[in-house]
């Protein structure tokens, strides 16, 4: 959304100060409103000082849920949409989404449907969310609509913070490892170096290691730093590119344990993403191609867009998805008999619902196996350490025993 100077006049003299709006247009019909004849409006140019910043998603899935509940809760106790759009907006607590649903409600003043006034709006209205509620205006049951992305979102919400839980952990066992290492290295161990040198004598090999380790550490620390940031760098490039970010995904899914987690995770949300679009009268075609875009995993994504071009030549819709390993019998079998009974929402459904408790018993199987992993290797490495520096001490204690 831009911002806006302008000067103008109203009933109590001059008026000046800013505005922001979609366009200069809409500025002026926003300032006419409330009583300013405007004389002279210009945007004002966006820089590093004035433009809002944002990180990641601009609406958390949490207060998107609520907003569709909410919305969909007015619409059907009687509520006109520009109300309900309007008393929204004035009491969401994410400025993004205000602001957007304030330009919403000038769009439906001027007669145009909510899905068009969403579509202005990608960053925050998905591709999933501006069909399914094109296709409620069409059916005239927009409401039903709404609860049913209400729970479509709910649900992705649950399972991405189910996950993220089960993540988290090892990172955080991880970072603590990786501070008493560096700890041990940089305080502990070099106040042993000069005794060591005093009393002589060969040193055992885990000492020597360590030594050199600690020695690296203070004086060519940045190499790791370097490393670090190149690291993830790298990721982040990778998982830009379309065309790595497969085999980025591909590596993923083959990891023992957590690579299960996010194939079912993948497979939850492509059912219950295209269940909604389809029991929401998207054309199938349409909600693949939907679906697709928003899986999330390059591989998955591939087969997806094979099975499309399948269904586009009159083949059957799992042919691509019975010859791949990342969609398990189940997947494949349940999409045929909802295409033979008529009942492929309601099947997609049953799917999604499966995997999505796979995915909470899949995180807690994640809990137990990784804790016990992370205190293991963090016990190997401080025992590591240690040892390293008791050895060579017990011989000094034993040299000076001989004398």
């Amino acid at each position: 959304m831009a911002k806006f100077s302008y000067k103008g006049r109203d009933l109590k003299g001059k008026k000046a100060g800013q505005i922001s709006a979609s366009s200069k247009r809409e500025a002026v019909v926003k300032l006419s409103q409330t009583g300013i004849k405007v004389q002279f409006i210009e945007e004002i140019p966006e820089t590093l000082f004035t433009k809002d910043l944002s990180f990641g998603r601009k609406v958390k899935l949490k207060h998107f849920v609520i907003f569709l509940r909410q919305f969909s809760t007015l619409l059907k106790a009687g509520v006109t949409m520009v109300d309900a759009t309007r008393i929204l907006g004035q009491q969401t607590e994410n400025k993004h989404l205000r602001n957007a649903l304030l330009d919403i409600e000038q769009e439906l003043k001027e007669g145009n449907p909510l899905s068009l006034a969403c579509s202005k709006h990608k960053k925050i209205f998905t591709p999933i969310f501006i069909n399914m509620v094109r296709a409620g205006e069409a059916g005239g049951n927009l409401d039903d609509t709404l609860d049913r992305l209400a729970v479509q979102y709910e649900k992705q919400h649950d399972m991405q913070k189910k996950i993220t839980a089960a993540l988290t952990y090892p990172v955080i066992v991880g970072i603590m490892a990786i501070v008493v290492l560096i700890f041990l290295l940089i305080a502990i161990v070099p106040t042993f170096v000069d005794l060591f040198a005093e009393f002589g004598g060969e040193l055992p090999t885990i000492t020597k290691f360590v030594l050199k380790a600690s020695d690296f550490m203070q004086n060519a620390w940045y190499v790791i730093v370097l490393f670090i940031f190149a690291i993830i760098a790298l990721i982040i490039t990778l998982k830009k590119n379309k065309a790595t970010k497969y085999y980025f995904d591909y590596f993923l899914l083959k990891i023992p344990v957590i690579g299960k987690m996010l194939q079912k995770a993948s497979l939850a949300k492509f059912t219950r993403t295209f269940s909604s679009l389809f029991s929401s009268s998207v054309p199938v075609l349409q909600a693949m191609a939907i679906v697709e875009e928003v899986v999330g995993n390059e591989v998955i994504a591939g087969v997806i867009k094979k099975s499309r071009n399948s269904l586009e030549k009159g083949q059957s819709i799992t042919g691509p998805m019975v010859s791949h390993w990342a969609f398990p019998p189940l997947v494949t079998q349940m999409i045929v008999i909802g295409e033979e009974t008529g009942s492929l929402d309601s099947m997609l459904t049953k799917v999604a619902d499966f995997y999505e408790k796979e995915v909470e018993y899949s995180t807690d199987q994640i809990k137990t196996l990784i804790e016990p992993i992370m205190i293991l290797l963090l016990a190997v490495i401080v025992g590591t350490i240690v040892a390293s520096i008791l050895i060579p001490m017990f011989q000094i204690f034993n040299q000076v025993g001989t004398y």
